[in-house]
């Protein structure tokens, strides 16, 4: 979310080299010491209105209903930028492969393609994933990925490659990725298959749990002064006629899908953030827009934890089809997921048996035959939808763009599609620059690199312990809400409070094998959501 000093009021609907030089513990320390001054210029004279509590749904709606212009109204509960017609991070945002990462394959690509954009493309991912993880380390950690080797002539090519990665990452390298040994990666991942292994490369990307992400940054956009709203859809958008009789938006009618309600927001720019549905907003703009959308579906299923270990990923980077396939530890489960199959807007569709079965596959190819990989073992399994899109600007309109595109309509309205989880900051950033330089906006430059997000202000690694000393949770429970809420787990601690028992306060569990309390459904720190 790109906050700006001078906006007054936004409305948000729906948010290497130098390694070799610097030994492992100066650069975390160099890396830690830059990261407090990012802190202290992001945060130092921005104002917090809700410093103390964030207003209720109600609140902010009423503020919506306000005769007050606003200067920026978001459509879209997502990532990038937030009315939204149903639970924040309820579409693409929540069914991603849940990595932070500036994307090896289109390093590959750039290198062999020669492509100077592609090269862009990851330099900037690698730089938003440092930030990221620095903004929400409740939410985020580092995460060791192995690349198995079973032909001797691709160990020095993928080597080159990932290494090329540490490089252009260069103070930013999370951990300088290494070479295994056939019985060295056999000990760290014992479920691979055996035979023909020459060894393995392990690098490092980072994971997140991208639902709270985008919560805690629509809950950070929230403390801000921005007025969000869940469960509202834009009916229509409001226009007016300019100086030279040119129609402009100027907001939306918008509908309170809990009420029926029916009310207008007006505003100096009105911006598209909705994802996959970004040409339906565009043609309630103007019906004879083209569609710039290409949906693309990436298509995950969740499998016993079993078949990976807890704290290494693994990565497929030529299955049998061309496409990449991961296999992640994630909430002591294992994700195994694609990217990249065509699909269609109308809704998010529900993986086929197709789509399970060529995952399954791709995981018995790889795994030890020892390891029987069963159709029952899929528990789970879900497709988001990803909005590549052709630049409306571009001559060769059957092109598709794999980064971002920013466009303005003849109407005014801002429009930001395309990108991926990992850049939705600097995808905002662009977006308000445009914004702020097509309606004439009040604003200073950007201040969100290094501003924490909810939650992330004081957490440390070690505060579960202090949730288990001083409320009496199960450590599991602790580690729970200390990786779900950050400092705000105290809030929800407070919560599972049994009336005239000091300690042990043990929460009730709405299931056994993890540890989500009740007060979870009821948090009043959420109820803006």
């Amino acid at each position: 979310m790109a906050f700006r000093r001078a906006l007054r009021r936004t409305a948000l609907l729906g948010g290497g080299a130098v390694v070799t030089v610097f030994g492992l513990s100066q650069l975390l320390e160099y890396r830690k010491k830059q990261a407090r001054l990012a802190h202290v210029a992001a945060e130092g004279e921005l104002n917090i209105p809700f410093a103390r509590e964030l207003p209720s749904r109600a609140a902010q709606l009423s503020a919506l209903r306000s005769k007050e212009e606003f200067d920026v109204l978001i459509v879209g509960g997502g990532t990038s930028l937030f009315t939204f017609q149903s639970d924040f991070s309820s579409g693409t945002s929540s069914r991603s492969t849940k990595l932070i990462h500036g994307g090896v394959r289109y390093l590959q690509k750039a290198i062999m393609k020669l492509d100077y954009e592609q090269y862009v493309m990851v330099k900037e991912a690698l730089h938003e994933r440092a930030n990221l993880l620095e903004i929400a380390p409740h939410l985020s950690a580092p995460l060791p990925i192995m690349l198995p080797i079973y032909k001797w002539w691709q160990l020095p090519y993928y080597w080159a490659g990932i290494k090329m990665y540490d490089l252009v990452a260069g103070i930013q390298c999370l951990k300088s990725s290494y070479v295994l040994s056939k019985s060295k990666a056999l000990e760290l991942f014992p479920m691979l298959k055996k035979d023909k292994l020459v060894g393995a490369i392990v690098y490092y990307d980072g994971q997140h749990n991208d639902a709270r992400m985008n919560l805690a940054i629509a809950l950070t956009a929230a403390r801000y002064g921005a007025a969000i709203a869940n469960y509202t859809e834009v009916v229509s958008l409001l226009k007016r006629k300019d100086k030279e009789g040119v129609e402009q938006v100027c907001g939306a009618r918008c509908r309170d899908l809990l009420t029926g309600e029916e009310f207008d927001v007006r505003a100096k720019c009105v911006i598209n953030a909705t994802g996959p549905f970004t040409d339906s907003l565009r043609k309630m703009d103007n019906q004879e827009t083209p569609n710039i959308c290409q949906p693309s579906a990436g298509v995950h299923i969740v499998i016993p934890g079993y078949y990976s270990p807890d704290n290494m990923g693994l990565l497929d980077p030529s299955t049998s089809d061309g496409r990449v396939i991961f296999f992640l530890p994630w909430e002591k489960m294992t994700i195994a997921g694609t990217t990249d199959t065509p699909t269609s807007v109308t809704a998010h569709p529900m993986p086929g048996e197709e789509d399970i079965n060529f995952i399954l596959n791709e995981i018995r190819n790889y795994l030890s035959p020892d390891v029987e990989v069963r159709r029952g073992d899929v528990l789970a399994a879900w497709s988001g939808i990803r909005p590549l899109v052709s630049d409306p600007n571009s001559k060769d309109t059957q092109s598709i763009c794999r980064n971002h595109v920013v466009s303005i309509s003849p109407s005014g309205m801002v429009t930001i599609a395309g990108g991926k989880w990992t850049t939705y900051r600097s995808m905002a950033e662009e977006t308000l620059d445009a914004a702020v330089k097509e309606h004439q906006l009040s604003a200073e430059p950007c201040r969100t690199v290094g501003l924490l997000l909810e939650g992330g202000r004081g957490w440390t690694p070690t505060l579960y312990i202090r949730l288990v000393q001083d409320y009496g949770l199960e450590v599991e429970v602790a580690q729970h809400l200390a990786s779900t809420y950050g400092t705000r787990a105290f809030d929800v601690a407070k919560m599972a409070h049994v009336t005239g028992q000091r300690w042990p306060i043990v929460g009730k569990r709405l299931v056994s094998e993890y540890g989500l309390l009740r007060p979870q459904l009821c948090n009043k720190y959420e109820s803006v959501l």
